[in-house]
């Protein structure tokens, strides 16, 4: 036989179970293929079938590195919350009257009925609030959404301590389950896009619910195991609820942790340019990672004003250039604003102690990434300015940020990129304001 041309293989398998190389069979016979079985993985076959029911076709190489680590710990930390799940709603049972002679079908149900009435006006009065910050803060909420789902269950089971209050209690922790769906549904999506290295965002989401199946499976067996032990014994109750709640909150928080996201938001987008304008180099997502806060923050609460509790001055993105009410007339003031930024596709103005960023109306993802960066030196140099006591007025601070931008922006930009981070994937929230004003070809500094 001659030499080989081509080999072929599986790449999707988890262990190819057959190899087949292009050959020329003998002279004058033509080429063909010669197959090599691999024994050991044929034997394997049902092995590999289990995996690809519960792993993503091509996995390892179809999603990022942090995905091991962070299904792991989110399938031990769901395995606790269904076996806490018993516990709780055999409190709750009792505390609506089942099995007592007493307690009535109709007002069993009317409880039941206000308990997930009260839970859905919950999460649509959370998604109102919070629904577009949610994707910007995907870590975040995601913690906070399990830590919120441990204290329904806990007021579940604190609910028939309380006769007197019992509906009440009931409806919080309706609301915090509530929200708990909202908040992991959101960041279950963005997190799926994340891991996505092949376009199978699909595929990971639907091996996610082949995992969180079993490890319901799993952990309602162990529920009704722990239930019956426990039944009878509200010590043992609450120490079994009290140490899952625990290990519950640590599975969660390493899980979170694991997550080295490559997106750009808030948080992270004032990590790498402290990072960058101390030291001229760009972390990467592994070291950004490491030190980024995973619990929500205030500012959250106002998704469109940024802020940081060490410093007096915000960022409100997407403001209305209408609500400035500049101190000189609006037909000078507009000008200036143009002279300056009129190449760009946003303009920075400041007003009492906030940074406002207007929006031009064909701004992309990459403008308003630029934009915010923008800001943040700004706010850097208001700072520095304040702190030092040089004085100087905002104009002359605005002046150095705009030579700033245009001598050194591209560079940072590039190293975001050499460095892995996927600028293309811009999570900031904005305002809906937008403005449109003349584009010039050249960038100006004054």
């Amino acid at each position: 036989m001659g030499d080989v041309l081509v080999t072929e293989l599986n790449v999707g398998a988890v262990q190819p179970v057959c190899t087949a190389d292009l050959v020329r069979l003998r002279e004058g016979a033509g080429y063909g293929f010669r197959f090599y079985r691999n024994r050991t993985a044929a034997s394997q076959s049902l092995w590999k079938s289990l995996k690809s029911a519960f792993l993503p076709e091509g996995f390892p190489y179809s999603v990022t590195p942090d995905y091991v680590h962070f299904q792991i710990w989110d399938t031990l930390q769901g395995l606790s919350t269904y076996i806490r799940s018993m516990l709780s709603t055999q409190a709750l049972l009792g505390g609506i009257g089942v099995g007592e002679t007493k307690a009535t079908v109709v007002g069993a149900t009317f409880q039941w009925f206000l308990r997930d009435f009260t839970g859905m006006l919950g999460g649509i009065l959370f998604t109102l609030v919070q629904g577009s910050n949610l994707d910007s803060n995907a870590k975040q909420w995601r913690l906070a959404a399990d830590l919120l789902n441990d204290m329904g269950m806990l007021m579940d089971l604190v609910s028939p301590l309380f006769p007197g209050s019992f509906l009440p209690i009931l409806c919080i922790g309706s609301i915090a389950r509530s929200i708990t769906g909202v908040a992991s549904g959101a960041t279950r999506a963005a997190l799926t896009q994340h891991f996505a290295l092949r376009q199978n965002a699909a595929d990971i989401s639907a091996k996610e619910g082949s995992q969180e199946t079993a490890a319901t499976m799993v952990g309602m067996l162990f529920g009704i195991l722990l239930a019956r032990i426990t039944a009878g014994n509200n010590l043992a109750v609450w120490v079994s609820f009290l140490t899952l709640t625990a290990f519950h909150m640590y599975a969660n928080y390493r899980a979170v942790r694991s997550l080295s996201l490559t997106s750009l938001n808030p948080n992270r987008t004032q990590l790498l340019l402290e990072a960058f304008t101390s030291s001229g180099k760009v972390l990467s997502p592994s070291e950004v990672a490491s030190v980024e806060n995973v619990l929500p923050q205030i500012s959250g609460l106002s998704p469109f004003k940024l802020f940081r509790r060490s410093t007096p001055w915000t960022i409100c993105f997407g403001s209305r250039i209408s609500s400035l009410n500049p101190h000189t007339e609006w037909e000078p003031f507009i000008r200036m604003l143009i002279q300056r930024y009129g190449k760009e596709r946003y303009m920075v103005a400041i007003k009492g102690n906030t940074v406002h960023i207007i929006l031009h109306q064909n701004s992309s993802s990459m403008d308003c990434l630029r934009a915010f960066v923008h800001a943040l030196y700004l706010r850097k140099v208001l700072e520095r300015n304040q702190t030092t006591g040089s004085g100087g007025s905002t104009d002359s601070a605005e002046i150095e940020c705009l030579t700033w931008m245009n001598s050194t922006y591209d560079r940072f930009e590039n190293l975001l990129r050499a460095s892995g981070w996927a600028i293309n994937r811009i999570y900031i929230s904005a305002g809906e304001w937008r403005a449109d004003w003349p584009q010039q070809n050249t960038r100006l500094y004054s």
